[in-house]
């Protein structure tokens, strides 16, 4: 049985009380403040003061963890809105605002389709936004969001970190590094990328998500209308 059907033990009141609900919280909390390698069973048995072998009545593994963290998250992520395009905006700005307050999240999404039940609700909800659309545009144009998603929120994400090892912020970085591309840039031998630097725009992380955004959406919508 996997985690969601196998049903959890009855707690003896004798003991500190537990449930998957509260083992879940607290390997959040650990994963918060320190990262995934601060989770572990035995880091949150501590965490509630119980033994680690009463974990594995409700828990069989670290990996049910995880996926049970994940799933966790998903009932923060609640698309909404009239029509397909303004859910699947929904969807991705949830999942980023996800990312943004839970950072190992971004560690966990975009590989093999999670299963547990907040996760497939937020699925469910998507799909049956785009009701009256054929299948042979929804099953693309979801992944297609769904990867733009990943790939965005675990650059915002990578950032962040880098942030934090370095000490520097993206202007104290490009600071840092500008007169190396000045002096490189005077070579000759990138102008497209000399020309993007010295005349495109700097977008924040905002406009830079939104802007992407759009543009899938407008191309789903294209393939829609056309």
């Amino acid at each position: 049985m996997l985690v969601w059907e196998r049903p959890e033990p009855s707690d003896r009141p004798v003991l500190a009380p537990l449930s998957r609900e509260r083992i879940v919280l607290a390997a959040i909390q650990l994963a918060d403040a320190d990262g995934l390698a601060a989770v572990s069973l035995r880091k949150v048995a501590a965490a509630l003061d119980v033994g680690p072998m009463r974990l594995y009545g409700y828990i069989a593994t670290k990996e049910e963890l995880l996926d049970l963290m994940v799933n966790a998250v998903h009932a923060e992520i609640q698309p909404a809105g009239d029509g397909w395009r303004q859910v699947l905006r929904s969807l991705a700005d949830a999942t980023r605002q996800a990312a943004q307050q839970h950072a190992w999240y971004a560690d966990l999404i975009g590989g093999r389709p999670q299963l547990g039940p907040d996760t497939l609700a937020t699925g469910d909800a998507v799909l049956a936004a785009m009701g009256g659309v054929d299948l042979d545009t929804v099953v693309p144009a979801v992944a297609a969001v769904n990867a733009y998603v990943v790939g965005a929120v675990r650059r915002e994400i990578a950032e962040r970190r880098a942030e934090r090892a370095s000490g520097m912020d993206i202007k104290q970085f490009q600071a840092a590094n500008g007169p190396y591309l000045v002096r490189t840039f005077a070579t000759g031998r990138f102008p497209a990328l000399a020309r993007v630097v010295r005349d495109g725009p700097h977008l924040s992380a905002d406009e830079t998500f939104r802007i992407g955004l759009d543009f899938m959406l407008d191309g789903i919508e294209a393939r829609i209308s056309g």
